[in-house]
């Protein structure tokens, strides 16, 4: 069993009651896993402020493959940018529009830069960069 230790929060009763409302509707069990959740993720965005910290992320991208060569510009950043990518995933939502998930392992500033580098792509209508922590625990 791993080591806890035990502290005490004060809440005013409002911010209890909505605490608890929202941490019921998130799923959680109890109120120590929902806080613990909640400081796991601001270390994860304080960590990612850091450009030489050390990531893993997902790219989501949302663009139309009739778009101006789109498809060639996304492939071709993709391809100088290798070492920083380890997965894809490509699915076509309807006739026009595709959604392409990627993910990255790296810098911060090299995932940025390469995630900025592709949402900027003429023909993307959508991009959103979602980092995270694997030392986080």
């Amino acid at each position: 069993m791993e080591n806890i230790i035990r502290k005490g929060i004060a809440f005013n009763p409002e911010q209890l009651n909505q605490f608890d409302i929202l941490s019921k509707d998130k799923g959680y069990k109890n109120r120590s896993e929902a806080i613990r959740d909640l400081i796991r993720k601001e270390i994860v965005e304080e960590s990612s402020t850091d450009p030489e910290t050390f990531m893993v992320g997902s790219l989501t991208l949302i663009y139309d493959h009739h778009a101006h060569n789109v498809q060639h510009e996304l492939t071709h950043i993709q391809h100088h940018s290798d070492s920083l990518i380890r997965s894809t995933m490509h699915i076509h939502i309807d006739e026009h529009k595709c959604m392409e998930i990627i993910v990255l392992e790296g810098k911060v500033k090299d995932i940025k830069r390469l995630s900025d580098m592709m949402i900027a792509t003429k023909g993307v209508s959508y991009g959103k960069l979602v980092l995270a922590n694997s030392r986080v625990q």
